[in-house]
């Protein structure tokens, strides 16, 4: 859809150029004689050069692109991983601090979810041990991860 875009817009910018080009061309051009050719060759080469610099600027155009993707990502002081923990093969539960404040993740293939929000950290980010936030956890939680309950 872009490459379609950038190759109108060329098309545009260019066309006001041909155009005053072709109009001083028949205004100083003497009358036609009979037998003489139009330049082939020139031509070809002219539309050859013209159409190699719009596939660069497409090709240009959409190199930076993909690097500008690959900045987004470049700030990382603002969200910190505390800790990550393996609940199943594919589900985890993630502690990341954003703003003072710690926020616990369930995510899934399919899903992150917000279990909980903690005013004040839980776990200090400099100094995070999985078994530190593992006893909070269960603290907090009430239940042991170890010994499933039997009622």
């Amino acid at each position: 859809m872009w490459i379609k875009t950038a190759v109108a817009s060329l098309l545009l910018l260019a066309l006001p150029a041909i155009a005053e080009e072709t109009a001083e061309a028949i205004k100083s051009a003497p009358a036609k004689v009979a037998g003489n050719a139009p330049d082939t060759l020139g031509t070809l080469l002219s539309l050859g050069v013209g159409l190699l610099a719009v596939i660069a600027v497409i090709y240009g155009c959409a190199w930076i692109i993909r690097r500008m993707n690959g900045m987004t990502g470049m700030n990382n002081n603002a969200i910190k991983v505390v800790s990550v923990m393996a609940i199943g093969a594919r589900e985890r539960i993630a502690l990341i601090e954003v703003g003072g404040q710690q926020i616990l993740l369930g995510i899934t293939p399919s899903a992150i979810r917000t279990l909980q929000v903690f005013e004040e950290p839980v776990v200090d980010a400099g100094k995070a041990t999985s078994g530190d936030f593992a006893k909070r956890l269960q603290g907090m939680i009430g239940k042991s991860w170890t010994a499933p309950s039997k009622e």
